[in-house]
């Protein structure tokens, strides 16, 4: 056989070879890639998104897009060729697994703190769209979770209202925590509660809440990495009761990165006229109740998501406006927000054709 048949055939036997190992040999990285965008103001598998009664209402024209981003499943175990196929790929992002699925957290763990977590942020935005309003929210600090195992597990359930502990009323969530660890661990804490299910029964019922009840617990020392404290192995949070009704319908979306745009499409139904006067706006971040917008993961798969569908312009949380600006796509503007007030001061400019002044995310933030 000549050298250099020899040679080509040599070289064809271990491509193929390099190729099968690729083939078969997973690697510990999953994917990222654009996933839907839906209009807040419009109807997703025919059902508006946002549904406001009791309250009047407004038309409402253009978009306020919030945008998603498709991961490969906590069990997909992804072979090298599809790697590199990933890392070549410019609307694809190939990340380390653990980054998406921290400490091997399962598929259905994944799922319901996403769950969770978008949960959260339509409660938030609502409260931040209302009180951007001047309509007035209340708000109360309720036992978040449970943790198994723990002290309070049987004793404080989810929904439970905490009013006081050990006497000291409470005003928002991160006061359960400092009245707790004032203890040493196996000293006992006195939480005032209202019971979810007096609290939920006197909601429907539109009266004032008056039955509370005294629960004592016993400390726990802390067993994570820090500094050893007093624990009762919960989580607090805020629950709130709205002036009328707002329902957010959004099937198989998880996260709280949609927070920003639940609220503007909130505010904007709420009000007269059309915030984006017609325009095609999109956009991701975190909201808080007071209206703070936070920073989101997939950055870069989410404004390529939003250009493919027509976005113009993408508001665009301050923190990841470095990270988005390296690789715009073409014809999308970022403009960077901070809060709602940002946002709804750049909506007023894009409306009005103003655009020259608005503040657009640049390679240093």
């Amino acid at each position: 056989m000549p050298r250099r048949t020899a040679t080509m055939l040599a070289s064809t036997l271990m491509l193929i070879a390099l190729l099968c190992v690729g083939v078969f040999i997973p690697v510990p990285y999953a994917e990222m890639s654009p996933g839907p965008t839906v209009n807040t103001l419009g109807q997703h598998d025919g059902e508006p998104v946002l549904r406001i009664s009791g309250r009047k209402t407004y038309g409402t024209s253009g978009h306020l897009n919030m945008t998603t981003v498709r991961v490969t499943s906590a069990d997909y175990r992804m072979n090298l060729v599809e790697a590199v196929y990933g890392w070549l790929a410019h609307d694809n992002k190939v990340v380390p697994h653990d980054t998406l699925y921290p400490d091997g957290k399962t598929e259905e763990e994944s799922t319901q703190e996403n769950a969770e977590e978008f949960s959260q942020s339509q409660e938030s935005a609502k409260v931040a769209a209302l009180k951007e309003l001047g309509i007035p929210v209340k708000s109360w600090v309720i036992v978040s979770t449970v943790v198994k195992d723990s002290p309070a597990e049987g004793r404080l359930h989810a929904g439970d209202v905490i009013k006081a502990v050990d006497g000291t009323t409470v005003r928002k969530p991160a006061d359960v925590a400092e009245l707790v660890t004032k203890h040493k661990p196996g000293e006992k804490a006195v939480f005032t509660i209202v019971p979810a299910k007096e609290q939920a029964a006197a909601e429907k019922e539109n009266r004032a809440t008056a039955k509370t009840e005294n629960v004592t617990i016993t400390t726990a020392t802390s067993d994570d990495d820090g500094e050893k404290r007093a624990i009762v192995g919960i989580s607090a949070g805020t629950d709130h009761t709205f002036p009328f009704t707002i329902d957010i319908k959004l099937a198989d979306v998880g996260g709280p990165s949609a927070g920003l745009m639940f609220a503007l499409g909130i505010y904007d139904k709420l009000t007269p006229g059309s915030l984006t006067g017609g325009t095609f706006v999109a956009g991701t971040g975190t909201i808080d109740d007071a209206g703070k917008v936070g920073p989101i993961g997939g950055i870069e798969m989410k404004t390529v998501g939003a250009r493919s569908k027509g976005a113009e312009y993408f508001l665009t949380p301050a923190d990841n406006c470095a990270t988005a600006a390296r690789d715009t796509p073409d014809g999308l503007t970022l403009v960077k927000v901070d809060t709602i007030d940002d946002a709804l001061d750049a909506l007023k400019d894009i409306r009005a054709g103003d655009t020259a002044d608005l503040p657009v995310c640049s390679a240093k933030g």
